[in-house]
């Protein structure tokens, strides 16, 4: 049995290798993660999805150690959200579009890095007429209609409102670190 101190978690980088900037190869993620004593660490696709394991219990440290240490490595600042598997098993079960049997090709999860405010939250729900969203903590399921390409709640959009760092997945991309997670839980 292994060392039960040893958790599992995800992080997910922010605005790495979109349209040819800030380009990162997950090889140099994964060897950074290992410098870093991480164990079983594993990449999924090249938008910065990283599952690993430590003994570090605290999310909020892990981002900041993973964050400084990109910026050391790549040179220029990478904002880092670090979920818990627990965290992360608990998004991915209860999205509320699910139980609605909505389309997964629309359904979108925004990672925050903090709680936002909800009068905040409720103003912009005010606002939005096509797509729709439910918060809970400091994640946003998200339902865009007309897919992510056409929609006014960008990951932007919600950073510039909410002041906090935002980084978005599909459905799909949520599904399948999810998975990669569970396998080394």
């Amino acid at each position: 049995m292994g060392d039960p101190s040893i958790q599992t978690y995800i992080s997910l980088l922010r605005g790495i290798n979109v349209g040819g900037h800030r380009k990162v190869k997950m090889e140099e993620l994964k060897t950074l993660y290992e410098g870093l004593q991480f164990q079983n660490v594993r990449t999924y696709i090249q938008s910065g999805n990283i599952v690993f394991q430590t003994s570090f219990n605290n999310c909020k440290y892990l981002s900041d150690v993973i964050s400084g240490e990109l910026n050391k490595q790549f040179g220029f600042p990478v904002p880092v959200i670090v979920k818990s598997i627990t965290e992360f098993q608990y998004i991915y079960e209860n999205n509320p579009f699910l139980k609605q049997n909505m389309d997964t090709q629309k359904l979108y999860t925004i990672f925050l890095s903090d709680d936002p405010d909800q009068y905040v939250i409720d103003q912009i729900a005010k606002k939005s007429e096509e797509d729709i969203f439910v918060l809970y903590k400091s994640t946003i399921y998200l339902f865009c209609s007309n897919g992510y390409g056409k929609t006014k709640l960008t990951n932007t959009f919600f950073e510039n409102n909410l002041k906090v760092v935002a980084t978005t997945r599909g459905w799909a991309s949520v599904s399948k670190i999810y998975q990669i997670a569970q396998k080394l839980s």
